[in-house]
């Protein structure tokens, strides 16, 4: 297993390696780490041996061209995706082309992942028979936060990527166990998953945690599937302390999926406020997901969109500006399965993000459109 994890100089090593193909704003200051604000997803594809080239040649292409921040998921492609990384980052540094340091890897554990490898499914009665959960822990046959199983999973990631530590790992749609448990279930769940992974970082195994949702941080408090930011960070800090390592979270926005910067869902002491500036008052890195919705914003857009974002020639790279031109948020995730999306996606890194007057009359325009 490759040793180490994301460093404060080891990442300020590899800013200054991409030096001026990039604009200064790029790069995101976040616990004395340097990290790119656009990253690599690995989200969609087949679970075959073309794929997973495609996607070892797309990280390569990334960390040549100034994107440190890959993500993934256990269950992503059978597991593949995550051992997709884990070959490109053994090849890449073996050659000396990138050091472990340089690069800030996040993936997710909830989802019972099948083993694509292997040519057949782990079902939810495997984890069941192995003593990892109860029946009563998986909720819609898919979905599972008990400790004993996160424990496993988290030990299939760092397998699977080869790395010693994970820099971020996350509860993957943690809303999920909502479908079937009451609140207070719930957050107990939570707080047993947390006091897991605070473990975990002290055991070296994880630097940081944090939670992946889809539709828990962006609907109303009176959803089923409400997620409360504050209360995450409280029963983080119920199990860690002042010092908690609960500190990423991660959820859709793009231009048609912008809650988590117009509605005010979240409470931050007495007030109400937006999902973004909730995680800023809470010290809490936000990366988007769907940043481009899965390729349904790379092409088609307003001409408005256009009119405001100068300097990009593609409308999936003016979709990427958007996103890390708003306020809060921290690194844009865009799936990249192949090269030469990297190679698209890649050169908004040399033109800087709207500025906020600019970027308040576009998001007036568009709405407006």
């Amino acid at each position: 297993m490759l040793p180490g994890h994301a460093t404060a100089e080891g990442t300020a090593a590899y800013r200054a390696r991409i030096g001026a193909a990039a604009a200064a704003a790029h790069f995101r200051e976040w616990k004395g780490l340097a990290l790119s604000s656009v990253g690599l997803g690995t989200y969609l594809g087949g679970e075959d041996d073309v794929t997973d080239r495609a996607y070892e040649q797309a990280v390569a292409r990334a960390l040549a061209l100034g994107l440190n921040v890959v993500d993934s998921a256990v269950n992503y492609r059978g597991q593949r995706s995550e051992r997709a990384i884990g070959s490109a980052l053994r090849t890449l540094t073996a050659a000396g082309r990138v050091a472990r340091p340089e690069v800030l890897l996040a993936t997710k554990g909830g989802f019972i992942p099948s083993d694509g490898a292997a040519g057949h499914g782990h079902p939810a009665q495997a984890y069941v028979r192995a003593g990892l959960a109860t029946r009563d822990e998986i909720v819609g046959g898919c979905h599972c936060l008990a400790p004993r199983y996160l424990s496993d999973q988290l030990e299939r990631s760092r397998a699977n990527l080869g790395v010693e530590t994970i820099d971020v790992y996350y509860l993957h749609n943690p809303e999920m166990q909502l479908q079937e448990v009451d609140r207070r279930t719930f957050l107990d769940r939570i707080r047993a998953a947390f006091e897991l992974l605070e473990g975990a970082v002290a055991t070296n195994r994880v630097r940081w945690y944090g939670a992946a949702t889809w539709t828990g941080f962006r609907g109303e408090p009176s959803a089923p599937d409400y997620l409360s930011l504050s209360e995450l960070t409280e029963a983080a800090a119920a199990v860690g302390g002042k010092d908690h390592h609960f500190r990423v979270i991660q959820l859709p926005y793009n231009l048609g999926m912008t809650e988590a910067f117009t509605t005010r869902n979240q409470r931050a002491g007495r007030e109400q406020v937006s999902l973004l500036e909730a995680a800023r008052r809470m010290d809490i890195y936000v990366m988007s997901s769907a940043s481009i919705y899965q390729g349904r914003l790379a092409r088609g857009l307003p001409p408005v969109i256009a009119e405001f974002l100068p300097g990009l020639e593609t409308d999936a790279q003016r979709a990427l500006q958007f996103v890390r031109s708003t306020p809060g948020v921290g690194t844009a995730l865009v799936g990249m399965a192949r090269a030469s999306h990297v190679e698209e996606n890649a050169r908004v890194r040399a033109v800087a993000p709207l500025p906020w007057p600019d970027f308040q009359r576009l998001f007036q325009g568009e709405e407006s459109a």
